[in-house]
C-alpha cells in the first residue's frame, strides 16, 4: 500500500510515499502538473517521470515521497505514443505550437509512409529538436531558441520498439500512427525526419502518451478531476506503492536479520549451498561478471532496491519508513 502519513507534517508538508497515475491534459506543463498535486496533497516531495509537452495530453505518473527514488527505473520504462503529423509544414518547434518556418509540395501515397516506417525501427540516431529540455553548455535548448540562436545538439542514439501507421488515416496532407519506444526518443523529431524521408517537411498536430511502463490509461486519473475525486475517496484510495515502478525487477523476500543489515546499508553476503538455493528458487543467478537488480521485501514491504553480484547483496536506494 501507499504510505500516507497524515500525522507527520512540518512546515514542508505532509510525509507520503507513492505514485499517481496522473492523464494530463494539455495547454499545462509536466511541472505545473507537479506543482498542483503538490498543493492537492500538501506532500513534502514530488516529482514526474518523463516530461510531457504542454501540447500532449496523456500518461504522466507523478511520485510522491520516497517514489522520487525510483522514478529512473521508470524513465527507463517503454513508452507508447499516438500522434498525428501534419505533411507539408515545418515548424521551429516540430509541432502545432510553433511557428512555420517551411512550406513544401505533398506528393505522397500511403506506400511510401508504410514502406518509409522500417527506417526509424530499432536503435536509431536522432537530434532533438531545437525547443527542446536538452543541456547545451549549461543551457536549456529551448532557452537558446527563444533567444533567437541555434542550439548545437547532437545527434542521439534512441530505441524505437514499433512505429505503426494507422491504416487509411492519410488524407493526403496528414497521417495518423502509433510508437513505442524507449527513454529519450522525441516524437517531434520522429515525425520531422519521416517527413524529410518523404521528400517534404512536416510536424506534430496531435500527441498523446498511452502508455508508461505500467501505468497505462486504464487506471489514470485527469488531472482536472482530482479535487472532486478527494471529496469521496481518501489519498490512500488514489495512490499507488513505491514498489509500483519496480514491476519488472524480481523480488528478493529477506529474513528479518537480513533486513535489518540491508536497512544499515550493509551489505548481505551468499555463500552458504542453502543461500544459493533459495536465489536460484528465486529465478536469481549469481553472475561474477554482472550484476542482478532486485527488490528487497521483508514481510511485504519494499525495503530497498539492491544489486546481487559474486554473492553478495548490495543496496543501491534504501526506503524510508
Amino acid at each position: 500500500m501507499a504510505q500516507i502519513e497524515m500525522g507527520k507534517k512540518n512546515k514542508r508538508g505532509l510525509k507520503i510515499d507513492g505514485w499517481l497515475n496522473i492523464d494530463k491534459e494539455t495547454a499545462i506543463g509536466s511541472t505545473d502538473v507537479v506543482r498542483i498535486v503538490k498543493r492537492i496533497f500538501n506532500a513534502q516531495k514530488v516529482g514526474h517521470a518523463g516530461t510531457l509537452d504542454p501540447m500532449a495530453s496523456g500518461i504522466l505518473p507523478i511520485a510522491l515521497g520516497e517514489a522520487t527514488k525510483t522514478i529512473p527505473y521508470i524513465q527507463n520504462s517503454k513508452k507508447i505514443y499516438e500522434f498525428t503529423v501534419k505533411f507539408g509544414e515545418a515548424t521551429n518547434t516540430d509541432d502545432a505550437n510553433g511557428d512555420i518556418i517551411d512550406r513544401c509540395e505533398v506528393n505522397i501515397q500511403e506506400d511510401d509512409i508504410k514502406a518509409v516506417l522500417t527506417k526509424f525501427i530499432g536503435k536509431i540516431k536522432q537530434v532533438p529538436p531545437q525547443f527542446s529540455a536538452i543541456r547545451i553548455e549549461g543551457k536549456r535548448a529551448y532557452d537558446i531558441a527563444r533567444a533567437g540562436d541555434i542550439a548545437d545538439i547532437k545527434a542521439r542514439e534512441v530505441e524505437v520498439f514499433s512505429l505503426e501507421y494507422k491504416k487509411d488515416s492519410f488524407n493526403g496532407q496528414q497521417a495518423d500512427f502509433t510508437l513505442c519506444c524507449g527513454k529519450g526518443t522525441y516524437v517531434r523529431a520522429i515525425a520531422r525526419d519521416m517527413a524529410k524521408k518523404l521528400g517534404t517537411v512536416g510536424h506534430v498536430t496531435y500527441l498523446r502518451r498511452t502508455a508508461v511502463g505500467v501505468f497505462t490509461e486504464k487506471n489514470a486519473i485527469k488531472l482536472a478531476n482530482l479535487e472532486k475525486i478527494l471529496q469521496d475517496a481518501t489519498p490512500d484510495e488514489l495512490i499507488l506503492p513505491v514498489v509500483t515502478a519496480l514491476d519488472d525487477i524480481p523480488a528478493l523476500p529477506l529474513t528479518i536479520d537480513e533486513a535489518q543489515r540491508l536497512r544499515n546499508g550493509q551489505a548481505i553476503c551468499f555463500f552458504s549451498k542453502t543461500d544459493i538455493v533459495r536465489l536460484e528458487k528465486l529465478g536469481l543467478i549469481i553472475n561474477a561478471n554482472k550484476a542482478v537488480s532486485v527488490k528487497a521485501m521483508f514481510n511485504d514491504e519494499l525495503l530497498a532496491i539492491a544489486e546481487i553480484q559474486k554473492a553478495t547483496l548490495k543496496p543501491i536506494r534504501v526506503f524510508n519508513r
